[in-house]
């Protein structure tokens, strides 16, 4: 199913679209950078629900999160990073998984500032560029998905306020859909 979240993003764009971000992604980020255009306030989220297994990944700029995207300077930078690392640590309570008895079967946090955080010699620390993404990968194995009606992202839009908007492609039972949360909208049905 890793293989199905990847190609999401680019399955419901046209292909004038995708190939805009996939070289906009390369002028602006370099060889390592994101398919996606990173825009401050605006994330995207890809979420599959097959069966009893449920996939949410979530591409952010840092500064959606943390507030920074330069590699930890003060024990405050640090701090802060680490505070976010740990609620998104907790995804029931970001997505509002109430419904469906979904537990986390695994996840995966990844960003520049993770690795600084860790390390912090001043090698470390030019790794994390000025723009900074904070991705977030998560697996749930749910035992009555029929239950899982929605995501409630109000939550997510609580904790993190510098995020304005959410771009979601989601497939589901119902087919492929894609909207736009927001702060104002943060709920999205299966």
């Amino acid at each position: 199913m890793r293989h199905l979240l990847l190609a999401l993003p680019f399955a419901l764009l046209p292909p004038a679209v995708s190939a805009a971000e996939h070289n906009h992604a390369h002028d602006e980020h370099g060889e390592h950078g994101s398919l996606a255009a990173h825009q401050h306030g605006a994330a995207q989220l890809n979420i599959v629900l097959d069966g009893q297994a449920l996939e949410l990944q979530l591409q952010s700029p840092a500064m959606n999160l943390v507030g920074f995207e330069h590699a930890p300077k003060s024990t405050a930078d640090k701090a802060k990073i680490a505070a976010v690392r740990s609620q998104l640590e907790q995804p029931q309570a970001l997505f509002g998984l109430s419904a469906g008895d979904c537990t986390v079967a695994k996840q995966e946090l990844e960003s520049p500032m993770f690795a600084a955080h860790v390390d912090s010699n001043e090698h470390e620390h030019e790794h994390a560029s000025e723009h900074s993404d904070i991705q977030a990968h998560y697996t749930f194995t749910c035992d009555q998905p029929d239950d899982l009606q929605q995501l409630d992202l109000r939550e997510l839009f609580k904790r993190f306020p510098a995020t304005d908007k959410i771009q979601v492609q989601l497939i589901g039972p119902n087919g492929q859909q894609g909207l736009e949360l927001t702060p104002a909208q943060p709920t999205l049905s299966f």
